[in-house]
C-alpha cells in the first residue's frame, strides 16, 4: 500500500494541514502525561491538554468558538478494523509521526465501503491535521513496526460520549451505524467492534500496513 504525505495533493479531498499553530507545548505534555499502550486506547478529554494555551486558540480559531475537547488516541497499530465519521472536522496532532487510513463518505455504495478505496497518509509530529467531516477515518497507525504513537484528538465537546437514544430505531440505514455521540461507525467483520455489535459495513480486506512500513 502506498503511503502518501498529508502535504501531498492526494490528501486534498480528505483534509488539510492548518499552519500557524505552536504545538510544542501540547506535544510535550501529550508525551509526558498520557500512556503508550501495547494496543490502542482512546480518551475523549484530557484536562492537562485542555488547560494549555493552544486549546483556547484551537477553540477560537480552528473551531470558530465552538466548545471543544482535547483527548488522545495512543498505542501501537497497523490495521484498519473500522472507519468512523462525525458531523464536523476532527483535528489530529501527534507527538511523533503517525499514519492515517482514510476514505470518503462519497465512496460508500449502498451504505458499504470496499476497503480497496482506503488510502494511507503520513502526518509529521506537531502538524495540525484537519480531517473533514466527510472523511472516514479511525485509529492512527504506527509509522514502523513496533513504533508507538501518541495523537491528540480535538473534537467538539461531547463527541464519542454515550450513544443517544434515537426513535424510531432505525429511522434510516445511517441510524444503524450510530455508535456513540456524534460517531457513526462502519466495522470490518474481523474487528473487535463487530464482535461487540457494531454495524458491519466494510467489505474486502481488513487492511494491515505492517508490510508497507
Amino acid at each position: 500500500m502506498k503511503i502518501f504525505s498529508v502535504f501531498d495533493r492526494e490528501f486534498i479531498p480528505y483534509g488539510k494541514v492548518l499552519p500557524g499553530y505552536d504545538t510544542a507545548e501540547l506535544t510535550a505534555k501529550l508525551a509526558a502525561v498520557t500512556p503508550l499502550p501495547d494496543g490502542v486506547e482512546y480518551v475523549p478529554s484530557q484536562p492537562e491538554l485542555e488547560a494549555l494555551d493552544v486549546s483556547s486558540v484551537l477553540r477560537s480559531n480552528a473551531y470558530g468558538g465552538m466548545p471543544i475537547q482535547l483527548g488522545w488516541c495512543n498505542g501501537h497499530n497497523t490495521r484498519l478494523n473500522c472507519l468512523e465519521y462525525h458531523r464536523d472536522s476532527e483535528i489530529n496532532i501527534g507527538s511523533a509521526d503517525f499514519i492515517l487510513l482514510v476514505a470518503g463518505l462519497w465512496e460508500l455504495e449502498d451504505g458499504k465501503l470496499d476497503t480497496a478505496k482506503v488510502k494511507a497518509f503520513r502526518a509529521p509530529a506537531g502538524a495540525v491535521v484537519e480531517v473533514y467531516a466527510t472523511t472516514l477515518h479511525y485509529a492512527p497507525c504506527s509509522v514502523s513496526n513496533g513504533a508507538g504513537f501518541r495523537v491528540c484528538v480535538v473534537l467538539p465537546r461531547g463527541t464519542n460520549g454515550p450513544r443517544p437514544e434515537i426513535s424510531p430505531l432505525p429511522g434510516n440505514a445511517e441510524d444503524e451505524t450510530l455508535w456513540a455521540c456524534n460517531k457513526w461507525l462502519l466495522a470490518h467483520p474481523d474487528s473487535a467492534e463487530a464482535a461487540q455489535g457494531a454495524a458491519v459495513r466494510l467489505t474486502g480486506t481488513n487492511i494491515d500496513i505492517s508490510g508497507d512500513i
